[in-house]
């Protein structure tokens, strides 16, 4: 079973997910993050993919991909990071990344070397869903790679539901239409956008993004959603200690402020 189904099998309320970005702070440090971040009890990682362009992102992590860049992070340096990493990390491991990169790379040998070094998932934000279910979808099903998608309060009810019956593994809820970024909490209109996806019935599980980085917004994301993903925040974290563990450490503690 891929693992990230595995992991909702095993585990479907209050999950944990983090986003780093591979390259940063250093250039080496990508699988100790990883590790690191494990030994902590987090339950899943995105990793990111740099890129020149990161037209979802924020401040924080387009700061963190442009020094990624010039520390000399590409797929390919990452992909020779994790030779070995199922050795030690059991966690679910997800890579997201824009569609350039991707595309350059192609998607054949993309998600073969996913598959090959143990990669569950894909999040790719600019990916069109006519390419995803015509080009993408047919490879990632063929190496049993999920392939998450990202709805806003935007999506329409329609585009939802189609999402959901053509993906596995969870949906990605953007708690706004806005970039990544830390909020303090959730207003009333991002809880009615969480209440109407949750009385919509569907199959896939659910993470929320996008603002979480305090106790409120974390209880917030983790009572109407299965679980919470974290980036900003901990991108941050990570620049300020240079040390994953001890990063993870204060965020953990942030979290329970």
């Amino acid at each position: 079973m891929n693992r990230i189904n595995d992991l909702f099998t095993r585990k479907s309320k209050n999950l944990l997910s983090i986003y780093f970005c591979a390259g940063h702070p250093t250039l080496d440090g990508t699988a100790e993050v990883i590790r690191a971040l494990e030994s902590k009890g987090i339950d899943m990682i995105e990793i990111g993919i740099p890129f020149s362009d990161p037209m979802a992102d924020g401040p924080v992590i387009q700061d963190a991909a442009t020094k990624a860049l010039r520390n000399g992070m590409s797929l390919r340096t990452l992909f020779a990071q994790l030779e070995g990493i199922r050795e030690a990390v059991k966690m679910p491991l997800i890579l997201m990344g824009y569609m350039n990169p991707i595309y350059r790379y192609g998607y054949e040998n993309f998600f073969k070397e996913c598959k090959r070094i143990g990669i569950d998932g894909t999040i790719i934000p600019d990916l069109p869903f006519k390419d995803y279910m015509e080009q993408v979808k047919p490879i990632a099903d063929k190496y049993d790679i999920r392939v998450i998608m990202l709805i806003t309060p935007e999506t329409s009810d329609e585009r939802i539901r189609f999402i959901d019956e053509n993906t596995d593994g969870f949906i990605y809820m953007v708690s706004s239409a806005a970039i990544t970024g830390a909020q303090k909490e959730f207003n009333e209109a991002k809880q009615r956008y969480f209440n109407h996806v949750n009385s919509m019935g569907l199959h896939n599980y659910r993470m929320i993004g996008f603002g979480v980085s305090n106790k409120q917004t974390l209880e917030s994301a983790q009572l109407n959603a299965n679980g919470a993903i974290i980036g900003s925040k901990f991108v941050q974290l990570l620049e300020q200690y240079g040390n994953p563990s001890a990063a993870c450490d204060a965020l953990l503690d942030a979290l329970e402020e």
